[in-house]
């Protein structure tokens, strides 16, 4: 037997024996605000066997499986870690743990960080222990992420840092915040630096935003007097803008993967035919049924590219300006989407509250309001556009 298929079966046993059984077939299992398992210190889990799952997942590393054994990852090669994902999915398994620990924050401190900060962050970010979020936008800085003019002072073996973020994910629940911050006002791109903010460091304050769907998912972060060891800054002071594109690119490539390939929400074939009219085995509005056909081979299309862009990860080449396309288009497959279950629902998709709606025509009433903002968050699409024309098509300003 092959190498490769003794690994498999070493696997799919593994998985057979440990992954809990209320959990298989629950591949996009909801555990608190989002998708999937976050950890942290802050976690609470409606099914007690998500906690289990991460934990045992996390002893053999595969809540990371491609990073080192030396940080808590399961140091599997690009091959072994394709075949693990391949056997979770066919028991239909949620991942063990999501969210900017393990997708954005943990390869960058792979790709740049100091030995210190590796062995002191990665192992935490294996196990969940810590939940991270992100701190970059801020109310005069958006789209001009570079203008951003949160500070911070250097007081010796420290920094000092005074400003507003905004439109920080989840930072409710979080831990620890990755930071841009400006540390020489003279210049632009050349006076940010990337650091580690604690979250519950003094000075530090957090308010959830009320979103048009109900939900408080974004959050404004406050910075008073707050002071962080100079040892937080990741690669060099004044250096940060490299870091934040480094990270940038695997938070866009996070983004397609989540709008692609995670299948979230009711089938639209199956949401079709509890909610129209068919006839002859077709459905009967010719207009909508052109719309679905369309989506479904632009939705295939796009998951075909995105798989072949994860297959090129997995063989060691890291995302690139590239996943910017991924993001631009992503988010604009899942809003039509939306639209289509929309569609598809008619007036049961007016419902906010009350009687008369089921639990899932709730949910997707607040889910398409939510979405609206995926052009926005991660990248605005004109943004993307840019980054695209100059970065991979090398068009002129």
């Amino acid at each position: 037997m092959p190498d490769s298929e003794t690994f498999r079966s070493e696997v799919r046993q593994w998985l057979e024996n440990n992954a809990p059984h209320s959990i298989r077939g629950q591949a996009t299992l909801q555990e608190g605000e989002g998708a999937g398992n976050w950890g942290g210190k802050k976690a609470t889990y409606a099914n007690p066997d998500m906690k289990v799952w991460l934990e045992r997942m996390a002893e053999r590393g595969w809540t990371a499986p491609e990073w080192p054994k030396e940080y808590g990852g399961g140091g599997l090669s690009k091959a072994e870690s394709k075949i693990l994902h391949q056997e979770m999915a066919a028991l239909k398994l949620p991942p063990p743990l999501v969210g900017f620990g393990v997708t954005m924050i943990g390869p960058t401190l792979l790709a740049c960080g100091s030995a210190e900060q590796k062995r002191e962050h990665l192992p935490k970010i294996v196990h969940g222990e810590i939940r991270w979020c992100e701190g970059f936008s801020e109310p005069g800085a958006g789209s001009d992420l570079a203008s951003l003019q949160t500070r911070a002072i250097r007081q010796g073996d420290h920094f000092v840092i005074d400003g507003q973020k905004i439109w920080n994910s989840l930072a409710h629940l979080g831990d620890w915040m990755f930071v841009l911050v400006r540390t020489d006002p003279s210049k632009k791109h050349e006076g940010i630096t990337f650091i580690l903010v604690d979250m519950e460091t003094p000075g530090v304050e957090v308010r959830p935003i009320r979103l048009i769907s109900g939900d408080s998912v974004f959050c404004e972060t406050f910075f008073t007097d707050v002071s962080v060891p100079v040892k937080n800054v990741v690669g060099e002071i004044n250096g940060g803008w490299t870091i934040a594109k480094t990270l940038l690119n695997y938070e866009r490539t996070m983004n397609f993967e989540s709008f692609g390939l995670s299948g979230q929400g009711p089938s639209l074939q199956q949401w079709a035919r509890e909610r129209v009219d068919f006839e002859d085995g077709h459905m009967a509005d010719a207009t909508l049924r052109h719309t679905m056909a369309q989506y479904e081979m632009d939705s295939r299309t796009f998951n075909l590219t995105a798989e072949r862009t994860q297959d090129n990860a997995r063989a060691g080449r890291p995302p690139g300006p590239e996943s910017s396309i991924f993001k631009l288009y992503g988010s604009e497959i899942y809003q039509r989407r939306q639209e289509l279950l929309l569609a598809l629902a008619g007036p049961q998709a007016l419902g906010w509250e009350g009687t008369g709606f089921t639990d899932e025509e709730l949910a997707l009433t607040r889910e398409w309001l939510y979405s609206r903002g995926f052009t926005i968050a991660a990248g605005t699409s004109e943004v993307l556009l840019n980054i695209i024309a100059k970065r991979v098509l090398g068009l002129p300003d």
